[in-house]
């Protein structure tokens, strides 16, 4: 499988995350509402957004959303080497992990995709470093500490940029983001299950732009 976007390096990707400070993590049973979900998130002022892979509906909500020009759609909870090439078809532009495989991280490089995986541990850290990453997902962020690991992880590993994720909300969004080595924050609160089920558009709006301001805040 060749790579879908040759000329996309993972700094790109790195950035448009890093701009927006706050990447929307989420889970849909249906597609269909994919694309309104899209356009709210934008509404709100933010361009990126993962799309986990815990439901059936993962590589169709990720098709309608990319075809979005104004959306970065990536795909979250990718644990094998095919769940990469299904997200990539459907248009993911990054793959996020929840832990590091050393298996799903060389096929995104084979294809010529950038992956964050999960590290939460100085010896997942070094691993990613080792395969030539720099930016990592911190995942369950909370359960592992918060803020205060992830100070006591960047001591030692000072190149290193992470994207916490799990239990990051409006209460400690400035805790996270204060820290220079927080490349971003992923959460789910503005795009919490009841708000999709019900189809509120405008609170997924709403939130994502209160969010926004907060992160730009911080």
């Amino acid at each position: 499988m060749t790579a879908v976007h040759p000329s996309e390096q993972p700094a790109d990707v790195s950035e448009t995350i890093a701009a927006g400070r706050i990447l929307p993590v989420v889970v849909l049973d249906d597609a269909r509402a994919a694309a309104p979900l899209g356009a709210a998130l934008a509404a709100g002022g933010l361009r990126s957004v993962e799309v986990t892979f815990r439901t059936d509906a993962a590589a169709d909500a990720i098709r309608a959303m990319a075809e979005d020009p104004q959306l970065l759609v990536g795909a979250g909870t990718v644990l094998t080497p095919g769940q990469v090439d299904d997200a990539v078809a459907a248009g993911a532009r990054f793959i996020v992990c929840p832990g590091f495989s050393a298996r799903v991280v060389a096929h995104c490089q084979q294809v010529g995709v950038p992956v964050f995986p999960g590290a939460a541990t100085p010896t997942e850290i070094q691993m990613a470093l080792d395969a030539g990453l720099d930016t990592v997902k911190f995942f369950p962020a909370e359960q592992l500490g918060g803020t205060t690991m992830i100070k006591a992880l960047a001591a030692p590993f000072r190149s290193v940029r992470f994207i916490p994720t799990g239990g990051v909300n409006t209460g400690n969004l400035r805790d996270y983001l204060s820290l220079p080595p927080v490349l971003a924050v992923g959460g789910t609160w503005m795009v919490a299950p009841s708000l999709l089920a019900e189809g509120r558009w405008d609170d997924v709006t709403a939130l994502t732009a209160a969010a926004v301001t907060a992160a730009r805040e911080a």
